[in-house]
């Protein structure tokens, strides 16, 4: 591997930093915030999935910026929304204010799920591309450590605490966006987008220096009949023939969030004190939280091109649905140290299955012609249920309690379970090109 590959494929993949880290910084501030305006449970909730449903935004409209500006200029573009975001939540002095800078990152957000993966698919050979494109995940997961850690060391500075969680997000994304003027435009966007044939073949020489002039010409051939075979159109991608991609792709989102990952992260600090740990104790808790992640997102990076998207899927599955048992058994009997075990042997089941696979899958499924599109509609997906979990996790947890919310995802996980030994095609190694006579979507 290239070290400039590795480079374009780690500045893009910086995008899920920012991702995981504006998505869960928020679990440190969102206690303080209900008291300081006096939230009932549906204002709270509305206000905590802010973000998620700017993501909901941003991953619907996602796939246009990507196409019509390129991949640079919308991975570009989603540095100054998160730089916008972070400072406007820091500043807010109400609940509305508060809640249309958080959408504003979750547009970023939304967007970058659709972007960074697909750039990284399509700058990538395909033996490494599993691994490449896992550095998006790995990158969030990173974001969310990093955004536990900043919670738990700034929770302590005093009553405005929660704007400086809030604010700090505006470093990094200075730095991302600063490192995104240095990258080339996806090869795939040059040849069947923008038609600039020859600066395609310059980008894909320099991501594939091993090749000769003679394969880099026929690989751009490829590239070009594959795109032009048939007219992209929004009829023709929702059609028959791209049904499996378009299942699979709707399902690998539905069933990420129906595990209760996102619920468990935004509120992580909140289900330790109802287990009967004080705040502060909470916080730092919950930084375990992250380092599992941590350490489990490495596993599946390691093992996604080694196993398959499949098996990682099945390990992930199985551990869901034993971690989530006990979580339900722990919180009707108020076991805090079976609770906390149960929670992070959850955490490592989501890392190193749908955590590592997810974004890679979606991004592999999909025709060249449809990828944008398609990764649109998996994020899309993937956020409208987040969205809706978090803003009815808070009165449904008052309502039922914990312990029948556990329960509820490990049904969900069952049959998620059943979903990948049943449909789940393996897409390890598979070129993209290939990928689309594989699952018989080839005009």
């Amino acid at each position: 591997m290239t070290s400039r590959l590795f480079y374009w494929s780690l500045t893009s993949a910086l995008a899920g930093f920012l991702f995981g880290f504006d998505t869960v910084v928020i679990s440190g501030a969102e206690e303080t915030i209900e008291k300081l305006w006096d939230l009932d449970k549906v204002t709270h909730g509305l206000a905590m999935s802010a973000a998620l449903w700017g993501t909901v935004i941003g991953s619907l409209i996602g796939g246009w910026p990507t196409d019509a500006w390129g991949r640079r200029k919308t991975l570009l573009s989603i540095g100054v929304l998160y730089f916008i975001s972070a400072v406007w939540s820091a500043l807010a002095n109400d609940v509305s204010a508060f809640m249309i800078a958080r959408l504003v990152g979750g547009l970023g957000v939304g967007i970058s799920t659709v972007v960074a993966p697909l750039y990284i698919s399509e700058i990538s050979p395909p033996e490494r591309r599993g691994r490449l494109a896992a550095m998006f995940q790995f990158n969030i997961v990173f974001g969310i450590l990093i955004a536990y850690a900043s919670n738990a060391l700034l929770a302590g500075i005093g009553p405005n605490s929660w704007r400086w969680m809030l604010g700090v997000e505006a470093f990094p994304a200075i730095i991302y966006t600063l490192m995104c003027f240095t990258l080339p435009e996806s090869p795939r966007w040059l040849i069947t987008k923008k038609n600039d044939r020859e600066a395609g073949l310059r980008v894909l020489q320099m991501v594939a220096p091993e090749r000769t002039p003679a394969e880099i010409d026929a690989l751009a051939n490829e590239i070009a009949e594959a795109a032009t075979v048939e007219k992209q159109s929004l009829s023709s991608f929702w059609s028959a023939k791209m049904k499996t991609p378009i299942m699979l792709a709707f399902l690998v989102a539905f069933f990420n969030q129906m595990s209760g990952i996102n619920a468990i992260l935004y509120f992580a600090p909140r289900i330790f004190k109802e287990a009967g740990q004080s705040g502060e104790a909470a916080l730092q808790t919950s930084v375990s939280i992250g380092i599992v992640n941590l350490i489990f997102t490495f596993a599946g990076l390691w093992l996604i091109d080694r196993l398959g998207r499949k098996t990682l899927l099945w390990i992930g599955s199985v551990g869901y649905i034993v971690s989530l048992v006990g979580c339900s058994w722990a919180s009707w009997n108020d076991q805090y140290v079976v609770l906390a075990a149960c929670v992070n042997i959850f955490i490592a089941s989501h890392a190193i299955g749908q955590g590592a696979v997810i974004w890679v899958l979606i991004s592999e499924v999909f025709p060249n012609r449809y990828r944008a599109m398609g990764q649109s509609l998996g994020s899309s997906t993937h956020w409208v249920f987040a969205a809706l979990i978090t803003a009815l996790f808070p009165l449904f947890a008052e309502q039922l309690g914990m312990g029948a919310i556990f329960l509820f995802f490990c049904g969900m996980m069952v049959l998620q379970l059943i979903w990948v030994v049943t449909m789940v095609p393996e897409t390890k190694g598979v070129p993209l090109e290939e990928m689309e006579r594989k699952l018989g979507v080839t005009p």
